[in-house]
């Protein structure tokens, strides 16, 4: 009698367990009748912050597909979740998201060294992610079948920055201030990849961890180099703080920064306006451009998100879901991944708010180009390179 009561609470355990099981292995495909999930992770707190934005943009996106009536008739719904850019903290908000809700798509991500920590994950589970908000070469080569990315590499961007600076400016003594992480070593391998054409070597590399708040030695490295610019690829904190401690020691060099500090709105603000003269990279159109679909994302984040600042980082959020939204309406009404991802893999000269897309089967690389940027006065925006492609690209060749 007390074996077959502890077989019965064993049977009646696993059955609960099943139950209870993660969705994504009950088979949950990310969709029903009625909604299309989509889901992104940002820092929302930590020393990224300044970056969580970019993950709430794609609710302005649902709102607009939702209110011209969703997607042959499937509502978009959207999560989001702070991963506080820490790695070990973006596999478990993914994984429960993954398993817990049920995803069709991911969109955004920020963080290079979180979106390297679940990539795996996700093509093993077959979740299919648009448009990462951040660009490495580990994401997309040898292609990952799931993974399709929208911002150039942060190496093809750091060759045309560092082109500029000697072409243009005709700077010759480069410094380099990079995160040390897959973010910060992109960036620093296409500065290096620019100069050895030029036959220059830089005249500091210098890595930084994102949780620095003292960058005083740093900074009378680059002084006592002579670097008149410095390239970085770093967060918005560290960036800030290198220009300050630049600034009392009278140290003032052209600085150079990725696109992903291309909010000059917020930077010029939390700089206390030394953000004024930078130069950095642009891969979406400025906020305030007239165009059709800015003016329309920017009086939806008005009705929708009256709360968010329209700025950059927003806006890419936004831009972000383009190509995913453009597949999914091709799809039509027999939705699946497989279906979505034949769509996304048709992709030729997709022109949205960034730069044209393309993708094929053997190259889920959007693109390589980037224009070149510098903020004005007030954080004016001023064009200084249009539409420019990385011709050294290796990936392209």
């Amino acid at each position: 009698m007390k074996l077959k009561t502890t077989v019965g609470m064993i049977v009646l355990a696993l059955a609960v367990a099943l139950l209870m099981a993660p969705a994504a292995f009950a088979g949950k495909p990310g969709f029903d009748d009625k909604e299309i999930r989509i889901a992104a992770w940002g820092p929302q707190t930590g020393p990224a912050a300044a970056w969580g934005n970019v993950a709430r943009g794609p609710n302005v996106m649902a709102a607009i597909v939702n209110a011209e009536g969703g997607i042959h008739g499937r509502k978009l719904k959207h999560f989001v979740r702070d991963d506080q850019y820490n790695p070990a903290q973006t596999k478990l908000v993914v994984k429960e998201l993954v398993e817990q809700q049920g995803i069709f798509s991911f969109v955004c991500g920020t963080s290079a060294a979180g979106g390297m920590a679940v990539k795996d994950y996700l093509k093993d589970n077959k979740v299919i992610w648009v448009g990462p908000a951040t660009s490495v070469e580990e994401y997309v080569f040898p292609v990952n079948p799931y993974l399709f990315t929208i911002m150039p590499l942060y190496e093809d961007e750091a060759s045309i920055l560092t082109k500029y600076v000697v072409e243009k400016l005709k700077m010759k003594k480069i410094g380099i201030l990079y995160q040390n992480d897959p973010y910060g070593k992109n960036g620093l391998k296409g500065v290096l990849q620019r100069l050895k054409k030029y036959r220059m070597k830089a005249v500091a590399e210098i890595p930084v961890e994102p949780t620095e708040q003292d960058l005083a030695s740093q900074m009378q490295k680059f002084k006592s180099s002579g670097a008149e610019a410095v390239l970085m690829w770093v967060a918005p904190k560290t960036a800030v703080i290198a220009l300050k401690t630049s600034k009392s020691m009278g140290y003032t060099p052209q600085w150079v920064s990725s696109m992903t500090l291309g909010d000059y709105e917020l930077m010029y603000k939390i700089s206390g306006g030394l953000w004024e003269g930078v130069v950095t990279g642009a891969f979406t159109l400025p906020p305030e451009t007239r165009h059709p679909l800015m003016d329309k994302y920017r009086e939806a984040t008005k009705k929708y998100a009256p709360e968010e600042r329209w700025g950059v980082f927003f806006h890419a959020g936004i831009m972000f879901t383009e190509p995913l939204i453009h597949a999914l309406k091709k799809v039509g009404k027999n939705l699946s991944t497989e279906a979505c991802l034949r769509e996304l893999n048709k992709i030729r000269n997709f022109k949205g708010t960034g730069g044209k897309i393309t993708y094929t089967p053997k190259r889920h690389q959007g693109t390589d180009s980037i224009m070149v940027m510098k903020c004005g006065p007030n954080a004016t925006y001023i064009k200084v390179m249009d539409w420019t492609s990385n011709e050294l690209a290796s990936w392209k060749k």
